[in-house]
């Protein structure tokens, strides 16, 4: 995919410790755990705990029944011992271990506006986070780009799931193509058991498919696609250098000329709308987020959307 040429980034080395972060650094991820919390408090922290409901129905106890229970919790092993009704009550079983599984391809270091599509995943990445340790699941993290990087395992709290959201934001990452197969096949080998699972790229990537059946299969996969309005469409300019960001090859562009900003903006909608239904034949519901937008309210409709469905 070609973009706009961009060099900069504000990534940490690997090496990196948070006794050694510089505090500019801390500073950001602070801004974002505030406007994370925010929006879990007004929008977010209803409508995860109903999409997301854990594993099933756990039992509690035996009572004694009284009117107005449902009789067929009546528990009649229990009942005809005792010579009188008694009932099983349940409680939901919450608990859920939730993983992101975030690009940290050289793609994600653009973005035409103030945000970098990483710096949106990072933001998108924390309200899910925040969210999902305000219901007491854990949260765990695998960054990859041709291959794995980083691994954070699952587990709860405020101080990890911050942990999270400084990896994301700052981890630098070795390589720069993509490599979706990669990332999918080596969160199979993680986590073992049953998780939900946020796949947060912008599927700048071929020969995916196959790898994400085989996890939709075990795990419930949400894909989080990012999107940057200028790979959308070209501004009228005149002569512009568009960069690859993963192999670095360079394309000079006349964006004056409307037919090919027209074909740019076809090719644009026609690669969307093919991911679309790749993601939707897999059963992968997916949240387009632009980087130059509110990413809260595309989350927020995602959560009510599946609730109807339900």
């Amino acid at each position: 995919m070609w973009r706009f040429r961009k060099k900069q980034s504000r990534a940490v080395p690997a090496e990196t410790t948070p006794e050694t972060i510089p505090p500019e650094i801390l500073r950001q991820v602070r801004r974002i755990e505030i406007r994370a919390r925010r929006a879990v408090q007004e929008a977010l922290a209803g409508g995860y705990h109903s999409v997301f409901r854990g594993r099933g129905m756990e039992f509690e106890e035996v009572r004694e029944y009284v009117p107005g229970d449902d009789i067929r919790a009546i528990d009649w092993n229990v009942t005809a011992r005792m010579g009188h009704p008694f009932v099983k009550r349940f409680r939901e079983e919450r608990e859920l271990t939730v993983f992101f599984l975030v690009d940290r391809s050289a793609s994600l270091r653009f973005g035409s506006g103030a945000r970098e599509k990483g710096e949106a995943a990072a933001e998108a990445c924390a309200a899910l986070a925040f969210s999902a340790i305000r219901n007491n699941d854990k949260v765990g993290l695998v960054l990859f780009t041709r291959e794995p990087e980083t691994f954070v395992p699952a587990r709860k709290g405020r101080a990890h799931a911050l942990r999270v959201v400084r990896e994301v934001l700052f981890r630098r990452p070795h390589g720069a193509g993509t490599s979706l197969a990669a990332g999918l096949e080596f969160l199979g080998r993680v986590a073992r058991r049953r998780a939900v699972v946020f796949l947060v790229s912008d599927f700048l990537d071929e020969g995916w498919e196959h790898a994400l059946r085989v996890a939709s299969r075990r795990h419930e996969i949400v894909a989080l696609t990012l999107t940057d309005p200028r790979e959308q469409e070209l501004v009228p300019a005149a002569l512009v250098t568009l960069e690859d960001a993963e192999t670095g090859e360079l394309r000079l562009v006349d964006t004056s000329d409307p037919r090919g900003r027209g074909a740019f903006a076809d090719g644009a909608r026609r690669r969307a709308e093919a991911r679309r239904r790749r993601l939707l034949s897999m059963g992968v519901d997916e949240i387009v987020l632009r980087s130059d937008g509110d990413l809260v309210t595309p989350l927020v409709g995602y959560f009510r959307a599946r609730e109807r469905r339900a």
